[in-house]
């Protein structure tokens, strides 16, 4: 624990009454320290000129929480050593936590001002409520010794007040402080004789005061145009959201619809495709059958070779078909749909031909399936080829697998 020169009290501190800040590429560090048992040592630790950011007013009241000071009249000597800046946000607060706060100041000493800020501490001395002495000393030894003053009850003062050629330079700053820090637009400035030299300083002042309160008035309408605009959008905005979610809703519900429709209309083919399966089979067997009671039929051989034959080929064109059914998948009616859709000019028959050729069936086979000769299979691949629009050089097999292809 260290001892005032001065005042030979104790000074104590504490690691949790200081804070490290950055601002501007400077950094330096805000310390309090308690000067006996009531009064509050403020410095900034730093080897450059700093400009004060952001006043911390959390650290300030933890100092004064750490020493049961928070219901007494604060004690506050501020050393502004290597301040040469101060930012409007700062002085905002500083004004804010001398008119706003729930801390109740007694006196606030500054000392150590640099030239560069003095009309800023200036400023904030004059702006303050009378009953509070707010004041200014070169060094910590009259800075320390004023708070004692103070605190026997003697008189204390500001230079500013004992400057004989500046009577009205309390009232300017203030009210400067005041319109700025404050923005007080309203208040009454007491303007001076107009002979008096410092009249058209306080004049322009007025001036700008009605200058300023009439750009917050246009502010202020500016920000409710804003503000009506942005609501007219909103409901605008949650009108036609609206709509949409009807919209979609309606939308859902025709899906729905169409789902179960589909659905049945599955479940109807399905059963459809089981019952030709099932008749197919049935036939193929009845086929086979009466293959072998011609067989055994005592008739011309050539006869009975041809009617066999017939009755192998109504078989292997029910494999066919069997076949056909099986192998449908989704993707073979989505390619339906798909030629369909480019080639409305083909009749249903050809586009079974397409997907019979797609699927790798030969010339005969197909025939037999549609029921017709090989030479007439023949002559519908060559309308189709000219249907679709394919050259000579074109396969019609190469453009249909081609097409399946750049699906997938």
């Amino acid at each position: 624990m260290n001892t005032c020169p001065v005042t030979y009290l104790p000074i104590t501190a504490n690691p949790n009454w200081q804070r490290k800040e950055h601002f501007k590429g400077s950094s330096y560090t805000k310390v309090f320290r308690l000067l006996g048992k009531d009064i509050l040592l403020y410095n900034i630790e730093t080897d450059q000129d700093i400009t004060l950011a952001n006043m911390d007013s959390s650290l300030f009241r933890s100092a004064l929480h750490d020493n049961n000071l928070e219901d007494k009249p604060t004690c506050l000597v501020w050393d502004l050593q290597h301040v040469s800046g101060i930012s409007l946000d700062y002085k905002k607060q500083l004004a804010n936590l001398v008119f706003n706060s729930s801390i109740t100041f007694g006196i606030v000493v500054f000392y150590n001002v640099e030239p560069q800020c003095l009309t800023t501490v200036e400023t904030f001395c004059a702006m303050v409520p009378e009953m509070i002495p707010v004041l200014i000393r070169k060094n910590y030894s009259d800075a320390v010794n004023t708070v004692l003053d103070w605190k026997k009850g003697l008189p204390v003062n500001n230079e500013i007040d004992q400057d004989p050629d500046l009577v009205n330079k309390k009232e300017f700053l203030a009210f400067v402080g005041r319109l700025c820090w404050l923005k007080m637009t309203d208040q009454n400035l007491q303007l001076p004789a107009t002979s008096d030299r410092l009249y058209p300083y306080f004049k322009a002042i007025e001036n700008l005061q009605a200058d300023i309160r009439e750009c917050y008035k246009d502010q202020e309408n500016e920000l409710q145009k804003i503000a009506a605009d942005h609501e007219k959008t909103l409901m605008e905005k949650n009108i036609l959201l609206n709509a949409q979610k009807e919209l979609y809703k309606k939308l859902k519900g025709q899906l729905e619809k169409e789902k179960s429709a589909l659905t049945a209309r599955i479940a109807s083919q399905e059963m459809e495709l089981t019952r030709i399966s099932t008749a197919i089979a049935e036939k193929t067997s009845a086929l086979r059958s009466l293959v072998d009671m011609i067989s055994e039929l005592d008739i011309d051989h050539e006869q009975k070779s041809a009617m066999i034959e017939h009755c192998r080929r109504m078989i292997d064109t029910e494999m066919i078909e069997k076949r056909l059914s099986i192998e449908l998948t989704t993707t073979d009616s989505e390619f339906l749909s798909r030629l369909q859709r480019k080639h409305p000019n083909l009749n249903q028959r050809e586009l079974r031909i397409c997907l019979l050729i797609k699927l790798n069936y030969n010339t005969r086979d197909i025939a037999r399936s549609v029921g017709i000769s090989t030479r007439g299979m023949e002559s519908i691949r060559y309308r189709m080829h000219k249907k679709i629009g394919l050259s000579k050089h074109q396969s019609l097999k190469g453009y249909l697998t081609e097409m399946a292809a750049s699906a997938d």
